[in-house]
């Protein structure tokens, strides 16, 4: 038998993190907020029925918050990045192969024949190794794993794992809210519900080209219905994508495991202020720190950047037009490179073109373009430059810093105040990559 597609999707993640270390948070209402506390991104199901949703302002969410006794943390990335690599790293040992696709979900090749017991095995697997409960969708492709892994999640019944690879596959997408399907966004959600018909402002291009004439369709309310919908409407209305997505519904596969990161084209550093900035000091503080951040991420997986794009900007909120700025600059470096020093000194020069005296910032950042591979990297003919000093160095710093705790060892511009950094009123420890916030048991 064929190899089947299975999507392990760890429930409620960030809120689960937080619960791994706090079991008596088990059953309460939990939410988790953005950089400076700014927005709800993540909910337990008990804050989900109280009417908080994703994405929701805090201070929106505030009195709900306050009125429900609802526990809140600011964001602890050190944290979820680690437990997210101990939950992959179990699943590696059970799947012949796994596809990281978000921090909290794997695709996953199951080995036809056992894989609802193989699934079962992993779920309680991981939620004793790490503490965290995940859903397992199964599935001849990988939509169709998506959507089995949706209905497991909110379906308790189902005990975590929905197999989709057999005859009663069409039952339960009449069940499914065709929104709801991977790939089906809040537009087209809105399109395929409304009937699709034109409203007449503009011709029909596809009749109009002479083409043979195409059905119109139906209001489509499930994804059993999407499924069912003619290949050419498909294609005319929801693109070559569209038509892929609706062929693995019918249990096609169109979507192969990429058990191989794709490379990089793009690398971006950027964060709110936790207070106002309007001096060109915090601004460089900041930018330097991005580009140090941006370095290490280069050197971890052996790539050189050699574009640089600095942008600052103030609060699109501002009342006054007059007090809102934007600005950007680049520069294409003289060859590609991951050495701090040298991203941090051109980005310097940058924000000395774009920065504007008077405005208050709300946010800086910088964009590493243009990567290439170490291994593919070519000097420039009129620089002559002591790469090999320059590696060494950096792996020696990487290397204490991975040790002793991020930027132990950083660049002077970073600065040692920093009072602008992003506000984090609620952070909970970093259990498992500080030494000095390892939890402390007492045995009584």
């Amino acid at each position: 038998m064929e190899n089947l597609f299975g999507l392990i999707d760890c429930n409620n993640f960030y809120v689960s993190c937080e619960r791994a270390f706090r079991p008596a948070l088990e059953g309460r209402p939990i939410v988790v907020l953005s950089n400076n506390d700014g927005n709800v991104v993540a909910r337990s199901n008990e804050s989900k029925a109280l009417g908080i949703t994703m994405g929701m302002p805090f201070f929106k969410a505030r009195p709900i918050i306050e009125r429900h006794g609802v526990t809140w943390f600011s964001s602890n990335y050190a944290l979820y990045g680690d437990l997210s690599r101990r939950v992959f790293d179990t699943i590696d040992g059970f799947v012949p192969a796994l596809e990281h696709y978000s921090i909290d979900e794997a695709f996953v090749h199951f080995d036809g024949g056992h894989q609802t017991e193989d699934a079962r095995d992993i779920r309680s697997t991981v939620r004793k190794w790490t503490g965290i409960p995940v859903s397992v969708g199964i599935g001849p492709t990988k939509v169709l794993a998506k959507v089995a892994s949706a209905i497991a999640k909110r379906r308790p019944e189902y005990g975590g794992v929905v197999d989709l690879s057999g005859p009663d596959v069409d039952r339960h997408l009449a069940d499914f809210d065709v929104a709801d399907v991977w790939g089906i966004g809040p537009r087209y959600a809105r399109f395929l519900k409304s009937g699709g018909e034109d409203n007449g402002e503009q011709p029909d291009l596809w009749e109009a080209s002479g083409l043979p004439p195409v059905l119109r369709k139906q209001k489509i309310e499930t994804a059993l219905e999407l499924s069912r919908c003619p290949d050419a409407w498909v294609r005319k209305h929801l693109t070559i994508r569209g038509l892929r997505l609706v062929w693995e519904l019918r249990g096609i596969s169109c979507l192969p495991l990429e058990v191989f990161e794709k490379p990089r084209k793009g690398l971006c550093c950027s964060r709110s202020f936790g207070r106002p900035v309007t001096t060109i000091e915090d601004l460089g503080e900041a930018l330097a720190m991005y580009c140090a951040r941006g370095g290490e991420k280069l050197r971890r997986q052996r790539l050189a950047a050699s574009h640089l794009t600095v942008f600052v900007s103030t609060s699109r909120f501002q009342q006054n037009p007059k007090e809102v700025y934007s600005g950007a600059a680049s520069w294409q470096l003289p060859f590609p490179t991951s050495y701090t020093p040298a991203i941090i000194a051109a980005a310097r020069e940058l924000l000395a073109r774009i920065y504007k005296p008077g405005f208050i910032y709300h946010k800086a950042g910088v964009f590493l373009t243009d990567i290439v591979a170490d291994a593919e990297r070519q000097q420039s003919l009129l620089l002559r430059i002591d790469d090999e000093r320059r590696i060494r160095l950096m792996e020696a710093i990487d290397g204490i810093n991975r040790k002793y705790g991020r930027h132990m060892v950083r660049p002077l511009a970073m600065g040692y105040d920093r009072s602008w950094e992003m506000r984090r009123g609620r952070l909970s420890g970093r259990y498992t990559t500080r030494l000095e916030e390892v939890l402390k048991v007492r045995a009584c």
